[in-house]
């Protein structure tokens, strides 16, 4: 029979998502690409240090077990296939079961999602992941300044979410933007029985509670979080929505605009979600941070002055 990745949790990691490439990226983008491919080779037996995700990834692939093999990560980078030795063999040192990637040499691999049929891409290259959630997949930049502390809670994954442009969709920030406070809450209280239209991230949550529902096979356990800006009365259709999806998490912060990283701090997530930049530059100074480059928020950004 063919192998297949049906049935499984897909992550599509970029390999500076993974290790700390930021020292030769430099090199890529103020000289080229043979010299950081030489930088590469010459490095070829020095193992990189660990990226942002690498926590995550290496927590992930412990849901595997001889019994069942849940999780499959795969390299998908801009990286060029020689340079792709180095990033083999930095996971094979750091004893991270990886086997399959794609090195596309400067095209964006995006593309390729579809093929994995994945449920989640992080990269550090903003268009690859504007591209990605326009696709259809869930995806973030990952913040490589992130605070990450490895060790936390070995038998637990713990991931973040922010509401609204994530889990949902921007529909309510829209009004937000537009009007203001009380429209938002106005708004929010007329349509508490509607549920929200899905966001970019409710794959992923949809994904996840195969894992959650893992047998007592399963070295591992996942918690999840809802941190949002939201507050009494919006709050009530944030819940309500989940309970439609049939979508369980475990804590759910509505903060009403208090700063979200105390918060986190507290939490101590594997990774966090967010569209605002600013939730995500604060977020980063508690832990592993993915901006989810989608919504309002980052419509303006995508806007070029002439």
């Amino acid at each position: 029979m063919p192998v297949t990745l049906d049935g499984k949790l897909v992550v599509a990691i970029s390999s500076r998502a993974l290790f700390d490439f930021e020292e030769e990226n430099r090199v890529f983008e103020t000289d080229c690409d043979q010299a950081y491919k030489r930088l590469q080779l010459e490095r070829l037996e020095q193992p990189a240090n660990t990226g942002v995700a690498y926590p995550l990834v290496k927590k992930l692939l412990a849901f595997n077990t001889e019994a069942a093999h849940r999780v499959e990560v795969v390299i998908l980078s801009r990286n060029d296939p020689v340079s792709g030795l180095r990033v083999f063999r930095s996971a094979e040192k750091a004893r991270l079961k990886l086997e399959r990637g794609v090195f596309t040499r400067g095209r964006s691999p995006y593309r390729y999602l579809n093929a994995l049929n994945a449920n989640l891409f992080l990269s550090a290259n903003e268009s690859d992941v504007r591209e990605a959630l326009k696709a259809g997949y869930p995806a973030a930049r990952v913040y490589a300044q992130s605070m990450v502390n490895a060790s936390q809670h070995p038998g637990e994954i713990r991931i973040a979410f922010d509401g609204d442009a994530v889990l949902f969709s921007d529909e309510a920030e829209r009004i937000f933007q537009a009007s203001g406070l009380e429209s938002f809450q106005q708004h929010e209280r007329k349509h508490k029985a509607r549920p929200l239209p899905p966001g970019p991230f409710k794959p992923l949550l949809e994904a996840l509670r195969a894992l959650q529902q893992a047998g007592e096979d399963s070295p591992m356990r996942i918690r999840t979080a809802l941190v949002t800006a939201r507050s009494a009365p919006a709050h009530e259709r944030a819940i309500r929505t989940l309970m439609d999806w049939n979508i369980e998490i475990d804590e759910a912060m509505f903060l009403g605009g208090l700063e979200k990283a105390p918060f986190l701090r507290e939490f101590e997530p594997d990774f966090f979600f967010d569209d605002q930049t600013g939730h995500c530059d604060s977020a980063a100074a508690v832990g592993p941070t993915g901006h989810v480059l989608s919504g309002i928020a980052n419509e303006r950004a995508e806007v070029v002055p002439e």
